[in-house]
């Protein structure tokens, strides 16, 4: 019998995505990585690659025995943007900063990058979507001129390395990275392949130099960077460049951050000469007013660390349509709609036929629960046409059974208020140490809350027992005998009827507050 030959398997063929460079087994629809349809193709067998042992660039060290001093972070000039980054720039460190179109992403980095550039520290400015001039005009402007700024117009990513040589930054700063391209790729400028292969050799220019770069990132409809999620695995640090083109205020959110906390919040104020950081940002979300208004009630928001105290307006009005509008600012319409439900249902407020619209002050948007109890206040204020007064803040969040739970941060929220001149807050039960010279009056539910409102109440009010005896129905009867109490605590709490509730409320000094 004649031998039996071996035989020898055929190279699988591969498969690459056009767009992106990935590779994949087998052919697939729709590229894994870019999501991107009908963009992968054979290309040829797989090779089998096998990495042997080379050499180190350092030997391994005990890590007490590494210097720390290296990593020092250095001020960017930026007070706002130093607390985000956690102290500065770290030597080395690459941060990308998103944020929407006029959001004013380069204005700010345009200030950075003249207030780091020292003789020491060059900083260099790459910008791939304007001409040298328009930034010029720009600087201009907001008085961001250095002779230690250097400035460069390129997309080529060969040119941006070849000016990190010539110039030897200290800071490098690149607007924006979906604009460069690198001649040795295919593809357009911002696919998801380019912007790996540009953001993996700015890194390694980093890391190599010790130079900090700060990266400048698009965002798409859904407000995620744009590009490859694997650009937010390589840097370092991510920031979140929030606020509403229509307002003032801008906010810079650590989403990662390799060197501190993520729970930091830089406040800043877009004008005309440009964009300036916040030290205290409350008074913008503030109306200054000689008198107290109806409909309007302070709250204590926690924008990572940081307190804030933000204003909540009502506005109730009759509606001339069968399905009154609920419409809403700066607030969650969802929650509006619950704490609206809870009002009417726990509080005796009649909310039915009215038109009702909620918004906050100065472009801040609420989202935590925290405002639950503030925008609860302000809609019971509008609805009786009576102010509160100027010098009371609530905190709280409200539940669907009408309770009042604790917020996280109460303590520091009564600093903040009390740092500010407020005397006065409604708080959940238990709230902790509270400032000295602060009055605080804890609620345990909705109903609570509002007969804590300052008010004073008809002397002819009677009980709700005997309002009820003394009523009688449309055909004349007396309604039935009132239910007997529960037992436990809800039992021993005063229970007052809706009306008695709202109708004797009066406005008061804020000296009067209970």
């Amino acid at each position: 019998m004649p031998p039996r030959s071996k035989t020898t398997a055929k190279p699988r063929p591969a498969y690459r995505c056009t767009e992106c460079g990935n590779q994949l087994p087998k052919w697939v629809g729709r590229c894994p990585e870019c999501n991107a349809w009908g963009t992968v193709e054979e290309y040829g067998a797989v090779p089998i690659r096998t990495t042997a042992a080379g050499p180190v660039s350092a030997p391994a060290r005990p890590i007490a025995q590494v210097d720390g001093q290296v990593a020092t972070a250095r001020s960017t000039g930026v007070p706002e943007l130093d607390r985000v980054l956690g102290g500065g720039l770290v030597p080395g460190a690459v941060v990308l900063l998103a944020g929407e179109p006029g959001v004013g992403k380069s204005t700010l980095l345009l200030d950075v990058a003249a207030k780091a550039a020292t003789a020491q520290h060059r900083t260099l400015y790459v910008t791939g979507e304007e001409s040298a001039g328009q930034v010029r005009l720009r600087a201009d402007r907001i008085s961001a001129l250095s002779e230690h700024l250097y400035l460069a117009a390129e997309q080529d990513l060969g040119a941006v390395l070849g000016h990190i040589e010539a110039v030897n930054p200290g800071l490098l700063i690149l607007d924006s990275v979906q604009t460069i391209a690198s001649a040795e790729l295919d593809g357009a400028p911002g696919g998801p392949a380019q912007v790996r292969e540009v953001a993996g050799a700015l890194i390694r220019a980093s890391k190599e130099r010790g130079m900090a770069t700060l990266l400048v990132g698009h965002v798409t409809k859904d407000g995620q960077i744009a590009g490859p999620r694997l650009l937010e695995h390589l840097v370092d640090v991510v920031l979140s460049f929030e606020g509403d083109r229509h307002a003032r205020l801008r906010l810079i959110r650590g989403v990662k951050n390799r060197y501190g906390a993520t729970d930091e919040v830089g406040c800043f104020e877009l004008h005309d000469e440009g964009i300036v950081g916040l030290a205290d940002p409350s008074g913008l979300f503030l109306t200054r007013r000689d008198k107290p208004v109806p409909g309007t009630c302070l709250t204590v928001t926690l924008e990572g660390k940081r307190p804030l105290v933000a204003e909540v307006q009502a506005l109730m009005v009759d509606s001339q349509i069968p399905s009154p509008r609920r419409t809403t600012s700066g607030l969650e319409s969802p929650r509006i709609a619950m704490i609206l439900a809870v009002v009417e249902r726990h509080g005796g407020v009649k909310l039915g036929k009215q038109d009702i619209y909620t918004a906050t002050v100065g472009g801040v948007k609420l989202t935590e629960p925290s405002a639950d109890l503030a925008v609860a206040l302000a809609v019971a204020s509008s609805s009786t046409d009576t102010p509160l007064p100027s010098n009371l803040v609530a905190i709280g969040e409200v539940g669907l059974a009408g309770e009042v739970r604790r917020v996280t941060g109460v303590q520091r929220r009564l600093a903040e208020a009390h740092r500010l001149g407020f005397t006065h807050a409604l708080v959940p039960p238990d709230p902790g140490k509270v400032p000295p010279g602060m009055k605080v009056v804890e609620v345990a539910d909705i109903g609570e809350a509002l007969r804590a409102i300052p008010g004073r109440r008809r002397s002819a009010a009677k009980p709700r027992t005997e309002r009820a005896e003394s009523r009688t129905d449309s055909r004349g009867e007396a309604p039935s005998a009132p239910p007997a109490p529960r037992s436990g605590r809800a039992a021993n709490r005063p229970v007052a009827h809706p009306e008695e509730l709202m109708d004797g409320w009066e406005p008061l000094d804020s000296d009067e507050l209970r």
